[in-house]
């Protein structure tokens, strides 16, 4: 068997990020969590295989499918634009377990203010932490604007659960389990705008085709997050929208009143089940390598393209997740 050929691609993913599908495939992959279970060894291994390939070095005995998994193992781990390695929960493959647990027990405990108040603030503690691991760009954040986001966007969390859980007392008890739901919506509105604050005071890196950078934009940044935070709350639907429907439905039926201690358990697990496809689903709603056409960026930097790069009508940047 020959030796492997330099000429594959692995900047970009495997499938084609032009249609939703090939996205989704991608996704899949990345949010595995069986990613979490690998080694400091194995994320080594991965990161030489990639980073030796991609210098024109093969390792002898590899198999495109082998790169392709070291690609993916290794992406998993290390951020795309600084190289460092990202915290284990703020990893995407760390999104469904997480989630998980956290949208369970928000989901269960949302009659008392003590465990409302609690369960929201570990919510954003951890997307703090997801936030920050996946923002776009190698621009540094100071510890003073990381403390500014987390407790601007945990109070915003806590103050909206408290003010719906207040105003549905004296409503229909299935509108009271839709409270999580908007305390998230509106606290991912506040945190991961104010996490990523960095990128929209200096911009996010903006390339051509061939990945050569071109400068840094404000309003690709905006346009970033935003399309960050319609797949976050776009997450968050089936688990916090239509699985308490479909709890509350369940809890009115003779066989969970006769056994009410299978209640916790099973929306544990529907809550895992509706995760391990809505996270990758929907993360492939907008590609992860965006692009925006140079006539709509900032005019310093559209001057800048059309002096150095006069062909370049549309550019790129990593979105972040």
């Amino acid at each position: 068997m020959g030796e492997l050929p330099l000429g594959i691609n692995i900047q970009e993913p495997r499938w084609d990020q032009g249609t939703f599908l090939g996205r989704a495939r991608h996704f899949f992959t990345v949010t595995d969590p069986r990613n979490l279970l690998l080694s400091g060894a194995q994320l080594e291994a991965a990161r030489n295989i990639v980073q030796n390939y991609r210098a024109g070095v093969v390792t002898p005995g590899l198999t495109e499918d082998q790169l392709w998994r070291a690609k993916y193992v290794y992406d998993s781990a290390f951020h795309p634009d600084t190289g460092e390695k990202m915290i284990l929960i703020g990893r995407m493959s760390a999104q469904v377990p997480m989630n998980m647990t956290i949208t369970s027990f928000m989901l269960t405990f949302y009659r008392q203010t003590p465990t409302v108040v609690f369960w929201q603030w570990v919510n954003q503690s951890f997307n703090a932490i997801v936030n920050y691991s996946n923002r776009s760009g190698d621009a540094p954040i100071t510890m003073r604007q990381l403390g500014t986001a987390y407790v601007s966007a945990t109070t915003g969390a806590v103050a909206t659960a408290l003010g719906l859980k207040s105003l549905t007392k004296h409503l229909p008890p299935l509108i009271g389990r839709f409270v999580p739901f908007a305390a998230v919506a509106a606290a991912n509105c506040i945190n991961i705008p104010l996490m990523r604050q960095r990128e929209l005071q200096v911009g996010i890196p903006v390339t051509d085709e061939a990945g050569q950078r071109l400068g840094h934009s404000v309003t690709a940044a905006k346009q970033g997050i935003f399309q960050v935070v319609i797949s976050r709350i776009g997450m968050a639907i089936p688990s916090m929208v239509v699985l308490p429907m479909i709890m509350d439905s369940l809890e009115k039926k003779d066989f969970l009143k006769r056994r009410p201690w299978l209640g916790a358990p099973l929306q544990v697990g529907l809550v895992g089940f509706c995760l391990v496809f809505a996270t990758p689903l929907c993360c492939a709603l907008f590609p992860q390598r965006s692009s925006i056409r140079v006539s709509s960026l900032e005019p310093e930097l559209r001057g800048q393209i059309s002096e150095h790069s006069p062909s370049t009508e549309v550019v790129y940047y990593n979105k972040g997740l």
